[in-house]
Parts: structure tokens; C-alpha cells; sequence
């Protein structure tokens, strides 16, 4: 089934309508689709260098959009049919516990999940369980999905097709270990 919806994916970015196409396949991405938009970009992108950065952009605002969906349907579902569960179970407190943690924390969580491959609609969909500040939310995720879908596009604008490989094999391995640095010095410069 996934390698289905991929194949479909990537025919979109031949059809005259790539743009919109890239636009849904971002949206969905960010709290429903499996696929993510970079399918589509890649081959956008090599096809028309000269709108390497229109189409990030339109990736970037479709995602962040959709991140936002994701991010009302966590706090919407929550209401109704996660907290009456958690209450059942008593398990109301180890949950608030967990939201404030993970508040604290959270716009650190929404940058690393928007730009590597740890699924970005697990967190946003979180953020709306745990209520994170929608303003934090939406700063967060437009500075991860601008990062990613920008950087994307550079690389290929400026070296082309031989980029391909290491974009869709490596980028999101290196976006990984940056994040953990970043975070990690975050870390340590408040512990020590």
C-alpha cells in the first residue's frame, strides 16, 4: 500500500497541476498522509530549477497549515475520547504530568520533528493533546519546515541532480545529528 501511495505521489509531480498537488500531499503530510512532500519537491525542483524556492515555499505554508490541522485534530479528539479513558483508568494526573514536561519542551520537540524524519504529524498532533501554546506551535513549525523545505531546495537549485542520492538518502540522518547537537548544547549550557 505505501509503496502505492508513493508511486501515485510521484506522478503527481509530473501532472500541470504539481503545485497544488505539492500543496495537498503537504498538507496531509503533516497530520494524516505517509508520504512526505519532498517525494514531490525532488522532482519539481529538478525539473524547474528556476522555481526551487516558490515550490519550498508552498511546501512550507501547506505543511505548517497542515501541522495545524493535526494539531486541532489531537486537541479535539483528546477532549472527547482520550481524557475520559485516562479518567476511567485514573491515570488523569500522570498525564497532566506528562503535558507540562512536555510543554517545557515542546517547541525544541516540534523543531527536531519538523525537519527529520521522525513523523512530524506524531508531534503535531501531541502538541494539541498536550495544548501546547498554539503561538509556540506555529513558530516552531514554520522555522522546521522552512529549514527542511528551503534547504531542500538549495541544494538542488545550486548542484542539480547529482544532489538526489544524498537528499533522499542522507539529509535526513545529518538534519538528526545537527538537532541532537543543537539540543544537546541547549542541555548542557543549562545544567552546567
Amino acid at each position: 500500500m505505501i509503496r502505492s501511495l508513493y508511486d501515485w505521489t510521484l506522478s503527481l509531480a509530473r501532472s500541470p497541476h504539481a503545485l497544488w498537488a505539492l500543496a495537498f500531499v503537504a498538507f496531509l503530510e503533516s497530520s494524516v498522509f505517509p508520504v512526505p512532500p519532498d517525494v514531490l519537491m525532488i522532482p519539481m525542483i529538478l525539473a524547474r530549477p528556476s522555481r526551487a524556492f516558490v515550490i519550498a515555499g508552498v511546501a512550507t505554508l501547506a505543511s505548517v497549515l497542515g501541522g495545524m490541522a493535526g494539531y486541532f485534530i489531537g486537541y479535539g479528539m483528546f477532549e472527547s475520547l482520550g481524557r475520559p479513558v485516562l479518567e476511567f483508568y485514573g491515570k488523569q494526573a500522570h498525564f497532566d504530568d506528562f503535558a507540562v514536561r512536555y510543554n517545557d519542551w515542546g517547541a525544541w520537540v516540534v523543531l527536531f520533528a519538523g525537519v527529520t524524519p521522525f513523523p512530524y504529524k506524531v508531534i503535531t498532533i501531541l502538541s494539541g493533546v498536550t495544548a501546547l501554546s498554539l503561538p509556540v506551535f506555529i513558530v516552531a513549525s514554520i522555522i522546521a519546515r522552512g529549514l527542511r523545505f528551503f534547504l531542500v531546495a538549495a541544494l538542488l537549485w545550486r548542484f542539480g541532480a547529482p544532489i538526489r542520492d544524498f537528499i533522499e538518502r542522507r539529509l535526513g540522518l545529518m538534519f538528526t545529528l545537527f538537532m541532537a547537537l543543537l539540543i544537546g548544547g541547549f542541555v548542557a549550557m543549562r545544567y552546567l
